[in-house]
């Protein structure tokens, strides 16, 4: 077994298989068309049917693909605003917070965050008083958060459904840095697991 295969993000006893160049183009494609077929993607590839078949079962079985969906544009169904909402949280209340946030459908995405704020939501409304009337009235209004700042999304510029390795150029040779990225450390009651 290669070390690329015994790496291994999942449970225990778990095996990944090798992110390849044939891997990480089958990646690329069904980044662009998540429902293109089998021979068609074989054949953009260039491996056979059969192969490129396995490839995406391993990578399916394994977890390294989680899953399909379909990709909506937000604002032809209606999700005209997008908003980033910047949470603080009391101490000692990580897991109601958490609770809390996977009880709310009105949330795209949720992350915890390093700095001055706690975490991140990303969502969507159908206008401004939607979004004002869902960080007052619903993120603001539980008992575990201290603060809130919501900032409106004026252009997304660019949005992947997923990176990968291969999407990151390699920058270990730059010389031209400028600055550095400060990291705040967990507070006292944050540095639980959430």
């Amino acid at each position: 077994m290669s070390n690329t295969e015994k790496r291994s993000g999942g449970s225990a006893g778990q095996i990944h298989p090798p992110l390849d160049e044939v891997n990480l183009r089958i990646l690329e494609i069904l980044r662009e068309d998540g429902r293109i077929s089998m021979s068609a993607l074989a054949e953009r590839v260039n491996v056979s049917r059969a192969s490129v078949y396995s490839r995406v079962e391993q990578l399916t079985a394994s977890g390294v693909i989680a899953g399909f969906s379909a990709m909506i544009d937000p604002g032809k169904v209606g999700l005209d605003i997008c908003a980033l909402v910047f949470v603080t949280v009391h101490p000692q209340s990580w897991h109601r917070f958490r609770e809390g946030i996977l009880q709310m459908p009105d949330v795209e995405y949720c992350c915890v965050t390093t700095g001055e704020h706690d975490a991140m939501l990303i969502v969507r409304s159908t206008d401004v008083g939607g979004v004002h009337d869902f960080v007052t009235g619903v993120v603001a209004a539980r008992p575990e958060v201290k603060s809130v700042v919501s900032v409106v999304v004026l252009d997304e510029v660019v949005r992947k459904s997923f990176v990968l390795p291969s999407d990151i150029p390699d920058r270990s040779g730059s010389t031209n840095r400028l600055g550095m990225t400060r990291f705040t450390t967990a507070g006292n009651g944050r540095d639980t697991a959430l």
